[in-house]
């Protein structure tokens, strides 16, 4: 808040406020994120609210109120807004509403809840000019749908239920959870006869760009999706979806040695033994669909990487042994399912994980104003960004690892 403020990220090493690449509108590393809509603060809010600061909490959501306009004239991706900003107002507004959580703020008027629905209306242009029922990739918040990114990952087309379905069960406009949810099904019904989804799917004529598999970058939270929409939602749908794909996942993409491959989709054949950093997400998702055997060996594997290099590379090459994509984002997913599996668990290895991660995080990656990410990783070199998940995410579930007493684990069991 003391140098980034009102800007969408920090720069920890300058300790100055960034937002989107104005001069390169096709940017899209940094212009698919940054929408000059203060993206860390809204994405960090519900951090605020677990940690139980309720003042800091309000003042965050105060602040978000006063300064946040979604009416810009700028391109930005439909996968990373959702996740980030529609899911972070969504989740703070439902705090902010609920005595359970001790947050829940006076003279809260459903402001965020506003904001969303706002911000929602202004990504349904992405799936109204769609030929297919599979949203573009993109739209201009002000002018609408970008009829030419018609190219869109899975995850892209996937991983929009949750925050679209909570947006019209919370405002009675359906629309959302219907698009999110045709979405959805219309890239099942694209999958290929063993079940397997591509990489990259074609909106305008439901075409697989890209028939690469696996449970990494471009697909993951596809799987997430599917079944924590069953989990919220209850509709049996997503359920079979997600017990056929993992099925496949585990006859196709998972190796004898408990690496999950890129495969072909069609074939099942693998091409390549990476595995990047979003994948250790896997662990915690199996935590949640009950197959603790797996979760702990891929937890593992990943554990190794991290005692090795002191955080989880972008890309491992396992068959070669060697990084592929040397940095570390501080990137959140490898914590998520440490803190999965000793919920499932208590064993107290995932506590002496946690306190690995911590102290590595603390010793190679803070700066004077805030944390770095590291590239070259193996260089422990830090770079100049420090992304809004880093706060939404990776601390939010540190902290969750070691405050036992918080209310929402009380709840868990």
């Amino acid at each position: 808040m003391k140098y980034g403020f009102p800007e969408d990220e920090l720069y920890p090493i300058t300790c100055k406020g960034r937002t989107r690449d104005y001069l390169n509108a096709d940017n899209y590393g940094i212009n698919d994120v940054l929408g000059n809509y203060t993206l860390t603060l809204i994405d960090s809010l519900d951090t605020l609210a677990v940690i139980g600061d309720k003042k800091a909490f309000g003042d965050a959501v105060n602040n978000v109120i006063k300064t946040v306009n979604f009416d810009i004239d700028g391109k930005v991706q439909i996968f990373e807004v959702n996740i980030r900003i529609l899911g972070g107002l969504l989740s703070a507004h439902l705090f902010a509403i609920n005595d359970d959580y001790g947050v829940k703020l006076d003279n809260y008027n459903n402001e965020l809840l506003d904001l969303a629905y706002d911000l929602g209306k202004r990504l349904l242009p992405a799936f109204i000019n769609s030929k297919t029922g599979i949203p573009l990739a993109r739209v201009n918040l002000k002018k609408g749908a970008l009829l030419n990114e018609t190219s869109n990952c899975s995850a892209g087309v996937g991983t929009l239920l949750l925050e679209f379905g909570t947006l019209s069960r919370l405002t009675g406009d359906m629309r959302f959870e219907n698009y999110a949810r045709k979405a959805l099904f219309k890239l099942w019904d694209n999958r290929s006869s063993i079940n397997l989804v591509g990489n990259t799917i074609n909106s305008s004529n439901a075409k697989w760009d890209y028939a690469i598999s696996g449970i990494g970058a471009g697909i993951d939270s596809i799987f997430e999706y599917m079944l924590k929409a069953y989990i919220l939602f209850g509709d049996p749908d997503y359920l079979k979806m997600f017990n056929d794909s993992y099925e496949a996942i585990l006859k196709y993409v998972k190796t004898h040695d408990g690496i999950y491959a890129s495969v072909n989709m069609n074939t099942g054949v693998t091409l390549s033994s990476n595995m990047d950093g979003l994948s250790a997400f896997f662990p915690g998702l199996l935590v949640l669909m009950g197959d603790l055997p797996n979760a702990i060996h891929l937890h593992h594997i990943f554990t190794e990487l991290w005692k090795k290099y002191h955080a989880i590379p972008e890309v491992f090459n396992f068959s070669k042994k060697e990084i592929e994509s040397d940095y570390y984002l501080l990137r959140p997913e490898f914590i998520e399912s440490n803190y999965m599996l000793y919920l499932a668990t208590k064993d107290p290895y995932y506590l002496e994980i946690g306190e690995m991660v911590l102290n590595d995080i603390e010793t190679y990656c803070k700066t004077e104003c805030g944390y770095a990410q590291l590239n070259p990783l193996t260089r422990l070199k830090k770079e100049n960004r420090m992304e809004s998940f880093f706060i939404s995410e990776t601390l939010k579930y540190l902290y969750l690892l070691f405050d036992e007493g918080n209310i929402l684990i009380i709840f868990i069991n």
